[in-house]
Order: structure tokens, then sequence, then C-alpha cells
């Protein structure tokens, strides 16, 4: 198994030029920090906690404790948000609407995958690609393809009006860079997915985004649609990192539109596997799908959201036709040159480390240590 990347390692390319924002794990407990210029500085005593930094913001860096460069730090870095509600749109790419077809006509059966997967790209994949979700063209093609008997749940959610939004996991519930990513037991056809996340706070303005894997087991989503939860959310099945990059001058949404997003996959046998997902291909742009999570609802504390892959997993690893499934080892590394690189091992959900620290221990973390007084104090400034 490749060793762990170091924090330099998984840092963007320019990560002295921009401005981020993450969470780190000292000795006091969980804290949100800034880095400016490389260096990081500890914001807890400005906003206790992630999600109320975003809404503070712009803030100056100085006004919190320097800890000195980032590549120096002796923190670990935990995920970068904390009270956000973590939402997922899925099927926003023409390709992952055809996987997902594939999943449910094959009853979540990876076996009977590949001859499904010929037929729909032979008659949806050109098409798919070619119309705008909602158009009178998308309309169009939803009846021809009812008529060919080829429709499904999928592609209404990847060329009707409306998109595919779903709570992925708990707030406080996903994993930074370097945790380790679960998978169930249980399931025997799964896969990552390399995603750009955008962090929008309680106004629904999207201010920086990072990235995460939407982990996923493609044999339960396969069986029915409406195990998307049992599918999604599990013990370790959502990581984020390794920073926010803040919207700025020379970061802005056009950054999140055109990244490329890589994916490599190192199993513990030697396979290898490589993908990469062009944001630019996306079938609804990141902003209409922020506003489609909005819709009527309010999210006090803000709300992050994952964007879709391009990434499909066909490659086969074991046995011809069968194509990608984890196994435990498995190196999952998803990277793009501006958010830096994201890398979790991946085991079973019920080896992971178990999740115990919830909004209560936080709340009393954050008491004991004075910074709720601390925060009161601040807004009434």
């Amino acid at each position: 198994m490749p060793s762990a990347p170091s924090l330099r390692d998984c840092l963007p390319a320019d990560w002295r030029s921009g401005l981020f924002l993450g969470r780190v794990e000292t000795a006091a407990g969980p804290s949100p920090i800034l880095v400016q210029d490389g260096i990081a500085y500890d914001m807890s005593r400005v906003a206790p906690t992630a999600a109320q930094l975003v809404e503070m913001l712009p803030v100056a860096p100085e006004k919190g404790e320097r800890l000195g460069d980032l590549d120096a730090l002796d923190l670990p870095l935990l995920s970068p948000i904390d009270l956000q509600c973590v939402k997922a749109c899925g099927v926003t790419f023409a390709l992952s609407a055809i996987e997902r077809v594939i999943e449910e006509r094959a009853r979540g059966d990876a076996n009977a995958a590949a001859d499904i997967r010929a037929r729909l790209e032979e008659r949806v994949g050109g098409s798919i690609r070619a119309v705008i979700p909602g158009s009178e063209q998308a309309a169009a093609l939803k009846q021809a393809l009812i008529e060919d008997g080829v429709w499904s749940q999928y592609l209404e959610v990847a060329i009707g009006p409306d998109a595919e939004v779903f709570t992925k996991s708990p707030v406080l519930s996903t994993v930074g860079a370097g945790a380790e990513i679960g998978i169930r037991s249980d399931s025997t056809w799964n896969n990552p997915e390399p995603e750009v996340v955008l962090v929008v706070n309680a106004a629904g303005k999207t201010v920086g985004a990072t990235l995460g894997n939407d982990v996923n087991l493609r044999d339960f989503e396969g069986r029915s649609a409406l195990l998307l939860g049992k599918a999604k959310d599990n013990n370790a099945s959502c990581s984020v990192g390794p920073l926010v990059r803040l919207f700025d001058g020379d970061f802005t949404i056009d950054d999140v539109r055109n990244a490329e997003v890589e994916l490599t996959i190192d199993g513990p046998e030697g396979y290898r596997l490589e993908g990469t997902s062009s944001m630019n291909q996306i079938s609804r742009d990141p902003l209409e799908l922020v506003r489609q999570t909005l819709s009527e609802h309010h999210y006090p504390d803000g709300f992050v959201l994952f964007l879709g892959t391009l990434f499909a997993p066909v490659q086969d690893r074991d046995e011809p036709g069968r194509g990608f499934t984890h196994k435990v080892g498995d190196v999952v590394a998803i990277s793009t040159p501006r958010l830096g690189k994201l890398v979790n091992p991946v085991v079973t959900s019920k080896d992971a480390a178990p999740w115990t620290y919830g909004l209560t221990a936080l709340m009393t973390n954050l008491a004991g240590r004075g910074l709720l007084s601390t925060q009161s104090e601040e807004l009434t400034a």
C-alpha cells in the first residue's frame, strides 16, 4: 500500500497565494483556521465553528492566533466543515445518468451491467449529452425514450427540469484528508465518487469550494432508488478536504466550472485505476444546482453541496465484465491543482473509526473552552 502523503503533498499548487478555510484538532479541541499567504491562523476565539467563520467572511486572519507556516503545521487536519448541512446532487453528468440507469436495470447485479451499458450508450449516449435539462428538446427526448421503453427515473433528473438533490450525511459526520473512508461490509458493488464541493452560507451565497468523496454503494441503490439513504449515508462514507478555498479575485466560480478532477485508486494487490471528471461537461451550472438546493428552505448554518461526478468506474478489476468495486486497503486520491488532494484509505464502515463526536460533544467542548460566550461578545460588539 502506498505510504500516506504529507500535508504538503495534499496542498494546492498555489497554496501560498490563496485564501483557505479549514479545521484542525488542537490540544483543546477542534478549531477553525484561516490560511493566508501560507500562514495558518487559529480563528476559534473569533468564530468557534467553521460554519460561523463562513458567516463572518470576509474577516482578517490576523484577528486569530498565528500558528505558523501551513506546511509545517503539527496539528491533524479535520474535515473543513462542521455545522453545515451536507447536501449532494446526483446524475449531473450524462455518463453518470447512463450508469444509474444501468444500476437500476441490473437491479444492483454487477454481472448484468455490461450488456445493458452497451445498449443504453448506443440508444441515449449521444442524445442525452446534446440537450439542456428542462428544455423543449429534453421533453421531446423524454417522450421518444418512453416510447422506446428505456425511460428511467434517473433520466428524469438528468434531463428534466428538477435536479436530484439529497442529504448525504449528518452534520459533523464527514471525515477529512487522511482519514479512513468506509464501505458497508455487506456491499459487493461500490465505488468512490470524486466531486467538487461548494460551500454556501446561510444567505445562499457560494463562498468557496473544496473536494469530496461521495462514497456510493451501487448494489444497494441499484436494487431500488428508495435505498439511496443506505447507499449513501454510512459510517465514514463522506470525506471532504483538505481545505476550503475561498473565492477571491484569483479564484472564482469559473475555476470550478473548468476544473479537471483527477482520481486514482491504488489497490493492495497492485491494481491501479485512473479517471478524470471534467466539470465543463456538467449538465447543469453549479450555481443553478445551488439555487435548486436552496429551494424554499432555510439553512441557518449554511450548507455544502457535492456537485456530482463524470467518473464512472467501469474498468474491470477481477472478473471480465464485472467492472470495479472497492477492496479493503484501497487508497483513493482525488485532486485538482487549485483545490489540492484528498486522500483516504478504504475500510469497511464497521471497522472505520466510530463516529462519536456529535453536536453534544462539540457544544460541550466549546462551552468548556469559553468559546460560546466569546462568540456572543463578538457578534454584539
